[in-house]
């Protein structure tokens, strides 16, 4: 039997003391934990062959304090999403503070459009998943131009909704009708919301323009929108007479370690602390792919890149 959104919230005691928990807006208590301004962790995604747990490990194990609950080994392929049960949802939360883990960030994917109605139940949906889990942050992929009216128009219905639950909204460059910092721009302007604002990814703003368009220089375009980072890096694909051009508009690789890419991180951060992001999550999305000891090995690679980066301990 279906569950309503309404009696959810009554499913047990458990939920019950969640639910009172999260009077504190959790991105903001991630941030008063953190040694400095920047929140450097981990996505699951990594790890997305295996189920989540087993990222949190060697995420814990490769020296981090914060995560990201993105992909992994479920039917859903997420960690989080629409069809997550709060106790689910309340289940991944403990279990990345039982490895010393902070969640900030959480892709919860995507959310009936066929109606407003039908869309902010879901939405709302992942939002209190968000909010059990003590993420701080949700983050949204963005859509297709045929459904950018409704989609962003249930965005704009859920606002507040996330407000009162601590919870931010953010939307990254991802292609579609958002493959670029003046693209999100526009959303974020359309929306009209202070709690809706940019999720960064460089490797992204390469990635979707063909290695096109410099991060360096689309980040001006997001000045003073950006609350948080995926931390991609970007290399283009290698052309030869085996592997001949994608016919797709979109090419290269971002599965891989940052630092060791196309992207200047350096400069995209200079440039993103120039327009405001001056502190906030810092999440490694991509990793070069590997063993179990190899991606460990790789996650540390990236924590120390970016310690270095920004002269702070993760």
């Amino acid at each position: 039997m279906k569950t309503t959104h309404a009696s959810s919230r009554h499913l047990s005691r458990r939920q019950f003391i969640t639910a009172a928990a999260l009077a504190v807006p959790a991105l903001r208590a991630a941030q008063a934990a953190a040694p400095g301004p920047w929140q450097i962790g981990c996505y699951t995604r990594p790890w997305d062959q295996v189920e989540y747990p087993v990222a949190l490990d060697a995420i814990a194990e490769a020296g981090y304090k914060f995560v990201g609950l993105m992909t992994t080994k479920a039917p859903q392929r997420l960690v989080i999403s629409v069809t997550t049960t709060l106790d689910e949802a309340l289940k991944a939360g403990e279990e990345c503070r039982k490895r010393g883990l902070t969640p900030v960030s959480v892709y919860g994917g995507g959310f009936p459009t066929q109606s407003v109605a039908a869309g902010a139940e879901g939405l709302k949906k992942i939002i209190d998943n968000t909010a059990a889990a003590k993420a701080g942050n949700l983050l949204l992929g963005g859509t297709s131009e045929k459904l950018f009216d409704i989609y962003y128009q249930i965005v704009a219905e859920c606002c507040g909704y996330a407000a009162e639950k601590g919870i931010g909204l953010s939307v990254k460059p991802h292609g579609g009708a958002n493959a670029n910092g003046a693209e999100c721009r526009k959303i974020i302007e359309k929306v009209g919301q202070k709690n809706f604002r940019i999720w960064y990814d460089p490797g992204n703003i390469f990635f979707y323009s063909n290695g096109k368009l410099d991060p360096v220089d689309d980040a001006a375009a997001v000045d003073g929108l950006v609350v948080g980072m995926s931390v991609k890096d970007y290399r283009p694909a290698k052309e030869t007479p085996a592997t001949p051009p994608k016919k797709s508009a979109y090419g290269g690789e971002v599965m891989l370690t940052p630092g060791t890419g196309q992207v200047n991180f350096k400069a995209v951060i200079a440039r993103l602390k120039k327009g405001g992001f001056v502190r906030g999550p810092l999440i490694v999305e991509c990793l070069e792919k590997g063993e179990p000891a190899k991606m460990v090995a790789e996650a540390k690679k990236a924590r120390q890149f970016l310690e270095k980066l920004t002269g702070q301990k993760a």
